[in-house]
């Protein structure tokens, strides 16, 4: 047993009446002056995120329209009549796929590339390469007749050289030129007029659906697929594809003059190769588009006018009604820089 030493301090001993301090870590509250201070600090944090987020919102509509005004000036910038070739050439409009009002082949693309082909200087002669099984019988038509004008304004001659196909409205073109060159291999012809469609007035019947139209005009609805075929109506309409047939098969004629042997069938559809073509007179002579600029027009060089879609319009057609929505949605948000 230790003996205690007198001269250190004796050990408080707490009292059992003193309160014992609370459990755990206290916290301590802050004063009134720092609340605030705490509160201005996470203010001011929301508001600059804010300002920053509305930032990047903003940089991102103008980097949108940015790429829809790219693409428009792209797309249209090739448009944009080029510098003539100084050089004697041979121009080139391509027919190509069907012909119809929103294609590569309208009448609208063909009729500009043909004008620009005309008009320069330095192009001595113009070849249309066909590839194509024809289409509408309007914007053929309409390109036969800009042919036959601008050939008399100008004196250019004009030769259609066929490659895979030259059928129906494309050989309403091809009659246009002076000449017409196949392979022996490529499809001439089909001159005749089809209109189709479908009639749904048997099904209807088995599936007890009550077919319910009302016109004002006896032969309003005289194509409506859900209605029984009167004879009258079809009267009419075989008029209507005779009389176009008729204007196509005087357009043949015009074109081809003394050239074309005309048979039963030259007007009745058919449609030949090439080697047969020439034998009928539906074509001239075998050559491809190099022979014919090296051999006949003596032009080697061959500049091409047939407007071209390009990527930027590709992306435009696939991308085009999100492009134009995206860019009016961005200027109705936009919200002012600051």
């Amino acid at each position: 047993m230790s003996t205690p030493d007198p001269t250190q301090a004796p050990t408080p001993v707490a009292s059992p009446f003193e309160a014992a301090p609370p459990a755990g870590d206290a916290v301590a509250l802050p004063s009134r002056p720092g609340l605030e201070a705490a509160l201005e600090r996470v203010a001011s944090e929301l508001l600059h995120e804010r300002k920053s987020a509305r930032r990047w919102r903003n940089f991102f509509r103008l980097a949108w329209l940015a790429l829809a005004a790219a693409l428009l000036w792209l797309g249209f910038a090739h448009r944009l009549t080029p510098s003539a070739p100084s050089a004697p050439h041979t121009a080139l409009v391509e027919v190509h796929g069907e012909i119809g009002a929103d294609t590569e082949a309208s009448a609208e693309a063909l009729v500009g590339a043909l004008k620009n082909a005309f008009e320069d200087a330095s192009a001595q002669a113009v070849v249309l390469r066909i590839n194509s099984p024809g289409g509408s019988p309007v914007q053929s038509g309409i390109v036969n007749d800009e042919i036959r004008r601008l050939k008399a304004k100008h004196h250019k001659k004009v030769y259609a050289v066929v490659e895979e196909m030259c059928a129906s409205g494309a050989y309403y073109i091809a009659v246009a030129a002076d000449e017409i060159y196949v392979d022996k291999a490529s499809i001439v012809g089909s001159i005749g007029v089809v209109m189709d469609g479908f009639g749904f007035t048997g099904l209807m019947d088995k599936l007890g659906v009550e077919r319910r139209l009302y016109t004002a005009g006896e032969n309003k609805a005289m194509l409506d697929p859900f209605s029984p075929v009167k004879e009258r109506h079809l009267r009419l309409n075989q008029a209507m594809l005779d009389q176009i047939h008729h204007q196509f098969i005087a357009v043949v004629k015009a074109g081809r003059g003394e050239r074309l042997k005309e048979t039963p069938d030259t007007f009745s559809g058919l449609f030949w190769n090439g080697e047969e073509a020439i034998k009928l007179g539906l074509a001239d002579k075998l050559g491809n588009l190099d022979y014919v600029a090296r051999e006949v027009i003596k032009a080697e060089d061959i500049v091409d006018y047939t407007p071209r879609e390009n990527v930027a319009e590709r992306l435009a057609k696939r991308f085009g009604a999100s492009v134009g929505a995206g860019a009016v949605k961005a200027l109705h948000a936009m919200a002012p820089l600051r």
